[in-house]
């Protein structure tokens, strides 16, 4: 990897590897669950998160919440909800804007910093697309959420934002989780290769289906095209059944309900030394639980 701000904010051709003494090497665990969707995926983070944490000595627990909200959207009580269930930072993606509350608890919440939007939405709009901590063995770390723009809201350029913003992080921030929530799985697996080796992690949402193609990318990042949805799997991404197959029957959008059954979470967790991840492997675990 490029030492410095500039290689990290800009993709380059070459790496040049950095050895560090043993002293100063990190040793970091990151949990990252997947869309909650809805009063299932609450339901779930609350009966699983904190046991998650403790089985594997968790550092740093990321939780996308953008569809917490009855399926759709995520209002402030409910961010401050999974913070307090124990997630350090709490990331969005297009339907972050779908109750329109969540503006004003961007702009004054208690833990609105911790609670991100996309960063390459239009910068009038409330909120943040990084974030920057400490994890729970003291390493410095930051978490960057980013939004596709294929078969989605045309935004500025997420890779253009993405090395803009690397190229703000001190040195010292070895660790860095991004959420790249998009449509296209080629738009995906393209930010995961132009990351590499310059974050320790690049995890997709969005399609609600988990992927099977975790992996290690020649220089260090962890990656997986989507990490799937934490909520009811009995249905269709989410929504009963009925609802979605009458949209595809008639053409006709109407209210979709969050499904019941077959709870799941979906999760990935990922192992950094000095930065770079050394494993990744999906978290899954099924319950009962349906409501809140």
């Amino acid at each position: 990897m490029t030492g410095g701000s500039e290689g990290r904010g800009r993709r380059t051709l070459s790496f040049t590897s950095v050895s560090r003494p043993a002293a100063e090497r990190s040793f970091v665990k990151i949990l990252f669950v997947g869309d909650i969707f809805a009063s299932p995926g609450r339901a779930l983070l609350r009966a699983h998160l904190s046991e998650l944490v403790a089985r594997h000595q968790v550092d740093l627990v990321v939780v996308n919440g953008e569809n917490a909200a009855g399926g759709f959207g995520i209002t402030g009580a409910l961010a401050e909800e999974m913070l307090a269930l124990g997630a350090d930072v709490v990331t969005t993606g297009n339907h972050v804007w779908d109750r329109k509350e969540i503006q004003d608890y961007l702009r004054s919440g208690t833990n609105a910093a911790r609670v991100l939007r996309p960063a390459n939405f239009p910068p009038t709009l409330p909120g943040q697309g990084l974030y920057q901590g400490v994890t729970r063995g003291g390493e410095p770390y930051a978490v960057l959420n980013l939004q596709g723009r294929v078969y989605m809201t045309p935004l500025d350029c997420p890779f253009r934002k993405a090395d803009e913003l690397l190229a703000t992080l001190p040195a010292t921030c070895r660790t860095i989780f991004v959420d790249f929530h998009a449509e296209a799985t080629s738009e995906k697996q393209a930010m995961g290769w132009y990351l590499d080796g310059r974050v320790t992690a690049v995890i997709g949402t969005h399609t609600h289906v988990p992927t099977a193609d975790e992996r290690i990318l020649p220089h260090g990042t962890a990656f997986q095209t989507d990490v799937g949805m934490t909520g009811a799997y009995a249905g269709i991404i989410g929504c009963r059944q009925d609802e979605v197959l009458s949209r595809f029957l008639t053409g006709v959008h109407t209210r979709l309900e969050p499904a019941e059954g077959d709870a799941c979470l979906n999760g990935v967790l990922i192992e950094a030394q000095d930065g770079k991840a050394v494993s990744i492997a999906r978290c899954r675990e099924r319950s009962t639980v349906v409501g809140c």
